[in-house]
């Protein structure tokens, strides 16, 4: 753009009469010079010098008068060329001008069609997402309607189309879960075997998708199972965010094992034939208050950094801890174990509490480590009580708990005298007791416990 020039005065035309007043004034002082000349010759007194000095008088006229006539010659060619030179400054301005107004003409022409071509790619793109969504939702309510079908197959048609939505859509995955887990939640026909084919299917289409070393890997989905009917349920290996499986039905063969879990793992009130959790890792709490297992319950291996709760819970079948990790405080207060349940090499981390807790079984703590407090209040021992090796750091309560069997701590260390209390123990059965731990006679069948 060019820079704004100071206005030019206006060039006005020399008038004729100006160039005629110029040649009579040089007439004149030619003329003047010439008189006083002649008039300064006609003083000689001899006639040869008067000649000679007219000659000279007239001819210095002449000059003085061509001399002028030159000047102003001069003055008039000074003047067309400083008109030349301005006529050329003024066509130099007028051309930058004029190419700086066809540069703006031209940039604003490329603004007004670059406007307009993001206004047609805007109009383009808002078409074909809209095109795109109407496809998607076309897509997916044609797959609902088919999961609605009164037919098995067509069903699982309707499955496979919702798994592939949400392969080809990642945003569409969140409500495809939802979809699937409310599937899922729906009451299921007894005794149907398609439907529990269908079933299936919907439970390994949301499981294939949260295990995070598979390329079709959802992330950072969360289940929603609350209450589902569940048939051997197979979450080995999957990442689960936040997943509820409150008073759901796990039926057959159900495993966690390897399983990461992120945040809350709820299983409240769940019901369970054979359960596996074997290498499980949660950095969140896992809730199992209220479940009951009906078959062998494995927790092998895993980590439970972000604390267990498993109050009033039922294992009828045999359950084993072996070598598991509870990090924050973890509770068993008021579970039953109808079967056997081992503990053994089990690190406790936080605070433990099996208050009232019934082992109909034995009870197998070999090895465990107790790093903080332990509690077996009023807990039932039904059957062998094995701590040997076991060792407590912190404080370990046994007061008013039952002892029906062989009870040992052979070897077992404490960081502090283990409080027994009030707790009794079946007599003559060759019990272990910790050092320190006084007995006294109840009667011809018990032992009285008492601290010293």
């Amino acid at each position: 753009m060019v820079a704004d020039e100071p206005p030019e005065r206006q060039l006005r035309v020399m008038p004729w009469w100006l160039v005629l007043v110029g040649l009579l004034v040089a007439a004149a002082l030619g003329w003047l010079v010439l008189g006083l000349l002649l008039a300064e010759a006609d003083r000689a007194s001899q006639p040869d010098t008067r000649a000679t000095l007219r000659i000279d008088a007239i001819r210095t006229g002449l000059t003085v008068v061509a001399g002028t006539g030159g000047g102003l010659a001069l003055l008039l060619a000074a003047r067309r060329q400083w008109i030349a030179e301005r006529a050329q400054r003024h066509q130099e301005s007028v051309a930058a001008r004029d190419q700086a107004h066809r540069d703006r003409v031209q940039a604003h022409a490329e603004s007004v069609a670059e406007a307009a071509q993001r206004q047609q790619d805007r109009q383009s793109g808002a078409a074909e997402h809209d095109g795109a969504e109407r496809r998607l939702t076309e897509l997916y309510t044609r797959a609902v309607e088919l999961l609605g079908n009164d037919s098995a197959a067509v069903r699982l048609g309707g499955l496979h189309a919702l798994e592939r939505l949400g392969q080809d859509n990642p945003g569409q995955r969140p409500t495809i879960t939802a979809v699937l887990c409310a599937y899922l939640r729906m009451p299921a026909p007894d005794g149907e075997p398609r439907e529990t084919e269908v079933r299936r299917t919907a439970q390994r289409v949301l499981t294939r998708h949260l295990r995070a070393d598979d390329p079709t890997h959802w992330p950072e989905l969360t289940l929603d199972l609350t209450g589902a009917t569940l048939v051997d349920f197979d979450a080995t290996g999957c990442t689960l965010v936040d997943a509820n499986f409150t008073a759901a039905a796990f039926t057959g063969t159900t495993t966690f094992a390897g399983a990461t879990v992120r945040g809350r793992l709820l299983l409240g009130a769940a019901t369970f034939g054979d359960v596996a959790f074997e290498g499980l890792a949660a950095d969140g709490e896992v809730m199992l208050d209220g479940v009951r297992v009906g078959g062998l319950a494995s927790f092998d291996g895993a980590a439970f950094t972000g604390g267990l709760s498993c109050r009033r819970s039922t294992f009828a079948g045999l359950a084993s801890f072996r070598r598991t990790t509870f990090g924050q405080p973890t509770s068993f207060d008021a579970t039953r174990f109808e079967d056997a349940a081992t503990f053994q090499e089990a690190v406790f981390d936080g605070a433990l509490s099996m208050e009232h807790t019934e082992f109909g079984r034995s009870a197998n703590f070999h090895s465990a480590r107790f790093q903080n407090m332990a509690l077996f209040r009023w807990t039932v021992f039904g059957a062998e009580a094995l701590f040997d090796r076991a060792r407590f750091t912190d404080a370990a309560n046994f007061g008013r708990a039952r002892f029906h069997s062989m009870t040992s701590f052979r070897d077992a260390q404490f960081g502090r005298p283990p409080q027994v209390e009030q707790a009794r123990a079946v007599a003559d059965l060759g019990h272990r007791w910790p050092a320190g731990v006084g007995l006294e006679r109840l009667d011809d069948e018990w032992l009285l416990l008492v601290d010293r």
